[in-house]
């Protein structure tokens, strides 16, 4: 498995979108200190802009890669090798390399500009894990879908569609229901809601770690009442783990009955 991992990570860290991918924070973390030298305020901007485009990316990449080297892994198929190992170490690979340069194109600036220095070291950093945990829930979500659909086309669209959902219509749905049964206790509805999408539990976890209880929102603030914040932020870390462990499962069953 380790000569596939290695192998998957060192062809997508040749890409040129890894360099773009890298660059692109790289040259947002400097923006961002340029415009504003608020540590604090920076942490958050890039929460919205991480939690948003790191799920997308994650998708993205982890469709394109499974299509652009089916042939290469129908070839490895062929060898005395177990399934769960060749898929395990290419979707290892691809999460680790978008994960890396994640964190090295956000981290760059920030230690330039003396993060270890400051008091927001520990949001900065579970703002850069969170991160890290959306890559790879999305790349075991994408070889999910590529996995289901052999048309390139449709295993392109229905992931594009899944992270609209989970970004966007979830939040919308979610907001509507919570409009029409305003006159119901809907507190436990609200934290179960925010369970079943890996977005907002991230999102819920920086603010819980940045204490800012005027941007916690309805669900957020729910969160905090039913686990406070120590308790909270150990609750959404565990539940983000069962969201990596469970598609990988998933994924790693449909290798076994898939017919290549």
């Amino acid at each position: 498995m380790l000569k596939i991992l290695k192998y998957s990570f060192m062809d997508l860290m040749r890409s040129r979108w890894s360099y773009l991918y890298f660059l692109f924070y790289l040259v947002l973390g400097f923006v961002l200190f340029f415009l504003n030298h608020d540590v604090t305020k920076a942490v958050i901007t890039l929460m919205n802009i991480i939690i948003l485009l790191t799920p997308l990316i994650g998708t993205i990449f982890g469709v394109m890669y499974y299509y652009s080297s089916r042939e290469f892994t129908e070839l490895l198929l062929a060898q005395p090798l177990k399934r769960s190992i060749i898929f395990t170490g290419q979707y290892l690979g691809i999460s680790l390399s978008l994960s890396i340069s994640l964190v090295l194109g956000i981290g760059i600036p920030f230690v330039l500009y003396g993060i270890f220095g400051s008091s927001a070291v520990w949001d900065f950093g579970t703002l850069l894990l969170i991160g890290a945990f959306l890559t790879f829930i999305f790349v075991a979500l994408a070889f999910n879908i590529a996995l289901a659909f052999t048309d390139k086309i449709k295993g392109f669209g229905i992931s594009i569609l899944l992270w609209l959902f989970l970004a966007v219509i979830y939040d919308g749905l979610f907001l509507l229901s919570l409009l029409l049964f305003n006159d119901y206790p809907l507190d436990k509805f609200a934290l179960g809601a925010t369970l079943f999408n890996p977005i907002d539990l991230s999102r819920i976890m920086i603010l819980l770690k940045l204490d800012i209880s005027a941007l916690l929102g309805y669900t957020g603030a729910v969160f905090q009442k039913f686990f406070g914040t120590f308790m909270g932020m150990a609750v959404s870390f565990s539940l983000l783990t069962v969201w990596v462990l469970i598609p990988v499962t998933i994924m790693l069953r449909q290798t076994r009955k898939k017919d290549f």
